[in-house]
């Protein structure tokens, strides 16, 4: 993802932690979706382009594996970090295999993940 890019999808189902990390990424000057589900992400994946997406990988219902596959779906070009808390080396191999340009261990540090999306 180059220096110009401004369109990111934060997903992750616990709603405080999304609305902080958009308000950071708004702040440094980002456009920032959110969404605290998998379905709610598919949908406004459906609604607009994104240039990279943030994705939480344990969240209830649709997982983030799940999530992950059908984004790849609707956009194979879009970069996503996959965040999770439970750092399973299972779903992190997982992840990659679908196509996630990285992944990175809660918490997570703003500009670390800035340079993530970035090097993407």
């Amino acid at each position: 993802m180059s220096e110009q890019t401004k369109r990111i999808l934060l997903v992750d189902d616990r709603a405080e932690f999304v609305a902080i990390m958009a308000e950071r990424l708004r702040q440094r000057g980002y456009e920032v979706a959110v969404a605290t589900d998998g379905p709610a992400a598919l949908a406004a994946m459906g609604r607009q382009r994104f240039d990279g997406v943030v994705l939480d990988l344990v969240m209830p219902g649709m997982d983030g594996i799940e999530t992950l596959t059908h984004i790849k779906e609707l956009d194979p070009t879009v970069r996503v970090i996959v965040l999770t808390g439970h750092a399973s080396s299972q779903y992190v191999v997982q992840a990659l295999a679908l196509g996630a340009a990285d992944f990175m261990v809660k918490p997570v540090d703003i500009d670390s993940l800035l340079a993530r999306l970035v090097e993407a």
